[in-house]
């Protein structure tokens, strides 16, 4: 008899328990959906951009600038500037490419 009240007593301990870290697992449920896997997806999309890159492709830094790639190398890209200054750029400061209407 004491078995059973000891039994019940604990599986009722685990019930709380479970009912008071529901909230906190949905709160991490929701930030991973919300902020990280959205992110996540950001990032695999711009390093595919990254990758795709090949001569002649215009693209816009984090500076601001336009520039032409002229060289794709494994972590730089030689760009174009103008007619006559080429220069490298790390790869990590390619914030997008330009499509063709845009550079009009």
């Amino acid at each position: 008899m004491e078995q059973q009240a000891q039994v019940a007593q604990q599986a009722g301990g685990l019930q709380e328990t479970l009912i008071g870290l529901a909230p906190i697992l949905f709160f991490i449920a929701l930030i991973y959906l919300l902020i990280i896997r959205p992110q996540n997806s950001r990032r695999k999309k711009h390093q595919e951009m990254i990758s795709n890159l090949k001569k002649g492709d215009k693209i816009i830094t984090t500076g601001g600038l336009i520039v032409e790639v002229v060289k794709p190398e494994e972590n730089f890209f030689s760009v174009r500037l103008n007619d006559e200054t080429i220069v490298k750029l790390s790869k990590e400061f390619v914030a997008y490419k330009l499509d063709d209407e845009e550079v009009k």
